[in-house]
């Protein structure tokens, strides 16, 4: 799901990146909740995936600070 070009992209991308994930992470979660969801670890993945795509955006806004 995240490009692997991700630190050169700057934050807006990043943000909207996180926001879509954010949105897959609900469906996944109501897609759980009712039965439906086949592979669990979809969920794990994505919240990995927002866990990095936040981690690159603090290192960017501490070295625009630096």
């Amino acid at each position: 799901m995240i490009d692997k070009n991700i630190k050169t992209k700057d934050i807006n991308k990043i943000k909207e990146e996180i926001l879509t994930l954010k949105k897959s992470l609900l469906n996944f979660n109501f897609q759980k909740s009712t039965g439906q969801l086949e592979k669990t670890s979809n969920i794990k993945k994505t919240k990995k995936n927002i866990a990095k795509l936040k981690m690159e955006i603090s290192k960017k806004i501490g070295e625009k600070n630096a």
